[in-house]
């Protein structure tokens, strides 16, 4: 199953969610005619789009809101943090073509802030997907939490079969290795599993680690694989700023430890 059939057959088995999209309908092109008045498309209006989520929350729905990325993230900031993330609401918030998932349409549509944002806000969850397999395997998990999630739509095919184990908060381990640890979340994922395929070959032991989630984060695999390999790469389709190397560097800094650290991007 793809993203919009798994969104579907959660939808129609709960009324409780509405489909709400920005104009962004590239991944939901079917629902408006499966959901009916449960979908909504409010036009190019993402910071409306916010508060009607925000005000269908406090009436006990779930709502599910689509917008491209850098959009959703940026020009509604104001509205996720008061709206949505200050209170608490269960708003589930699926941002299109993040990163460089992007590229084709330039630097205004490369979404490559929106992990930092969303991490700032309180209560915030934020998913990122390796694939479509992955998102897949986490969606449910997410739609049902009580949460506000931003969750980075992926529709990549997935190089592996993910485990279809989920927990919000914990990481995937990939492969065990002890020379080097690749960290790793989104569309760089198939880069990951070719850097390591080389380095094995050269001989050098690479632990993979896709961690699915940047907020909460998997600190404990993170601090283990610290501990346990003499190199950490950061591996990502973002700023260095606020994304995953500034997440490992807090936590190698609140746990005291100084390892030998790099960044790819």
């Amino acid at each position: 199953m793809n993203y919009e059939e798994t969104l579907q057959e959660i939808a129609l088995a709960d009324d409780r969610y509405i489909v709400l999209t920005a104009e962004n309908r590239a991944a939901i092109r079917n629902l408006p005619a499966v959901l009916h008045q449960r979908f909504i498309d409010t036009g190019i209006t993402e910071q409306a789009m916010v508060g009607i989520a925000a005000g269908l929350a406090l009436r006990g729905r779930t709502p599910v809101a689509h917008a491209l990325a850098a959009f959703l993230t940026m020009r509604a900031f104001e509205f996720i943090r008061t709206d949505v993330g200050l209170p608490n609401l269960p708003v589930k918030l699926v941002g299109g073509v993040p990163g460089f998932l992007s590229d084709a349409n330039g630097p205004t549509h490369q979404a490559i802030e929106d992990v930092a944002l969303m991490r700032g806000i309180p209560n915030m969850h934020v998913f990122c997907p390796a694939d479509e397999q992955d998102l897949v395997i986490g969606l449910p998990h997410l739609l049902a939490s009580q949460n506000p999630v931003y969750i980075r739509h992926n529709p990549l095919a997935s190089v592996l079969d993910h485990d279809s184990h989920f927990e919000i908060g914990r990481a995937e381990c990939i492969a065990d290795g002890t020379d080097v640890t690749i960290l790793v979340y989104g569309m760089l994922f198939k880069q990951a599993i070719e850097a390591r395929r080389h380095l094995e070959a050269a001989g050098i032991s690479v632990r993979l680690l896709n961690l699915r989630m940047l907020k909460p984060v998997d600190e404990a695999t993170i601090v283990a694989a610290t501990q346990e390999t003499n190199l950490l790469v950061t591996l990502e389709d973002h700023l260095m700023t606020g994304g995953l190397y500034t997440l490992v560097c807090e936590i190698l800094v609140r746990h005291k430890l100084t390892p030998n650290l790099r960044h790819w991007l």
